[in-house]
């Protein structure tokens, strides 16, 4: 069966037999179980305490707030309604704490609520809603994540309008970096196709997810890549005759094509799952691209130091759970539990060893 989806912008009914799932842990020593259900699509997840995670909610169009507590979560709460295909949620903080945002990466958009009162999702009071950028073009993508970046920035990843196309919105298939005050950008990252999500890794730098172009036959591999500043990462310009074309960056790792790498998280220290310092975990949604399904994962992405290579660091990914539904946003808790979410269930799941 070939099912055509776009994920980025993700408005889609549940093809039949897609969507089933008989999920595996490959490896001993690992455990997996479902710990929240009722989040309706979810496409995003952020920890914003070890009391407290916010969900992205594109069947509501809401953010979705869950309180944790010995092990166990509420049920969801609706905490901000009325949005437009919310892929991203950031708590965010100026340098000296004194101003709380939340802000809310939707399709086209970039909004953002200060919070006046209370301590937690709880009881806080929201100010006016405030857009920070608006306008930004959308169409076979969106925009996905937000990041704390450095010097109190955020990263904003923005996908492609097309399959492969020339943009006419400079901020389409890249990621930027923003002001939080003033909505001022800077376009840091082109050529990236469609980026879901990135996460810092200590002493390496910000690892980002791309996924490439479709019918190409198995061409090109989904690419997990290392943020250089004003790097160019090879798209639309891209093929199997030049798989890296010139002046741009190659990947650090790739994945099976049209696989969709989506979230991906950093390993903490604490962790009970295997790896180092230099791992993370990532989701892969699943294919719409080819006649054999392929995806529908969890995936462990060890970095390499590897001198022969243009940043220094290549990968090896293994396969952590298979057989999934459609795992899409991914994040570890302080505690070094992962927990990741099914898209066409509205279920959440925690892996620990």
């Amino acid at each position: 069966m070939i099912v055509i989806l776009s994920l980025g912008y993700l408005r889609f009914g549940i093809y039949s037999g897609f969507f089933e799932q008989n999920p595996s842990v490959t490896e001993d020593g690992i455990y997996m179980e479902e710990v929240a259900s009722g989040l309706g699509n979810p496409t995003c997840l952020t920890w914003i305490s070890s009391d407290w995670l916010l969900v992205c909610d594109t069947e509501s169009d809401s953010i979705l707030s869950l309180q944790y507590s010995d092990g166990n979560l509420s049920e969801p709460n609706t905490l901000i309604s009325n949005l437009d295909n919310p892929h991203g949620v950031l708590l965010w903080q100026n340098s000296n704490k004194s101003i709380n945002r939340i802000f809310v990466s939707q399709a086209g958009k970039l909004e953002a609520w200060n919070i006046s009162d209370g301590t937690s999702p709880s009881d806080w009071t929201f100010g006016e809603r405030t857009s920070i950028i608006e306008g930004v073009a959308k169409g076979n993508h969106q925009q996905n994540a937000i990041i704390q970046g450095p010097n109190n920035t955020i990263y904003w990843h923005s996908g492609s309008t097309c399959n492969m196309c020339d943009e006419l919105d400079n901020r389409s298939a890249t990621i930027m970096e923003v002001d939080p005050y003033s909505g001022d950008y800077n376009v840091i990252a082109t050529g990236v196709r469609n980026s879901f999500d990135g996460a810092w890794v200590p002493n390496v730098g910000y690892v980002f997810t791309d996924n490439g172009h479709d019918w190409s036959g198995d061409f090109p591999p989904e690419e997990i890549n290392l943020l250089q500043i004003g790097g160019n990462y090879g798209w639309p310009d891209i093929s199997e005759d030049v798989p890296v074309p010139e002046g741009s960056i190659p990947p650090i790792g790739t994945y099976v094509a049209h696989s969709s790498v989506n979230g991906i998280d950093v390993r903490p220290s604490n962790s009970t799952l295997p790896g180092g310092n230099h791992t993370l975990y990532a989701t892969v949604f699943g294919s719409w691209n080819t006649i054999i399904p392929v995806g529908k994962q969890i995936i462990r992405i060890d970095l390499i130091e590897d001198p022969s290579q243009p940043q220094g660091w290549s990968s090896e990914i293994s396969v952590i759970v298979e057989e999934l539904s459609s795992p899409l946003p991914i994040k570890f808790h302080p505690n070094g539990d992962l927990y990741f979410a099914e898209y066409s269930h509205g279920t959440l799941y925690r892996i620990h060893g």
